[in-house]
């Protein structure tokens, strides 16, 4: 059984313990303080931060939701939400972000088709005519 001590000890970390834990580099850790993201504990005796581990899970949760195409400002709305208790919220953000990618995914289709069509012009332009890509982009048809 731990004592009060060890317990305090081992529920807090420094920044390089927190960084470590969570599969990022400090600077990052220091990058989600300025942006809002995680709260940047007070000093301590001697000069340094501790954190709590609830700021190794904070981290985890914010990489999960960039690995979803969510941006740091639409993690801070959810951050405001993780308690679990506003569904409809995070239902709401997560929808938002499903029909953006979505309308990504239709942009991309329409793209590779296009590259698709260009390809298959320069594959049989062997006349020596100028090249359907670079004419394409230069505003041809």
């Amino acid at each position: 059984m731990k004592t009060r001590t060890q317990a305090q000890a081992g529920d807090r970390r420094s920044i390089g313990q927190v960084a470590k834990a969570a599969g990022v580099n400090i600077e990052t850790v220091r990058y989600y303080h300025r942006r809002g993201l995680i709260p940047l504990p007070p000093k301590r005796a001697g000069g340094r931060r501790t954190y709590p581990d609830a700021t190794v899970r904070q981290i985890a949760f914010i990489r999960r939701a960039q690995q979803l195409g969510f941006t740091l400002e639409e993690i801070g709305s959810l951050l405001k939400i993780s308690d679990g208790r506003d569904c409809d919220g995070g239902r709401v953000l997560a929808q938002r972000k499903l029909d953006e990618l979505g309308e990504r995914v239709a942009m991309l289709t329409r793209m590779r088709r296009e590259l698709t069509a260009l390809v298959r012009r320069c594959a049989a332009n062997d006349t020596g005519a100028p090249c359907p890509v670079i004419r394409a982009f230069d505003g041809e048809s």
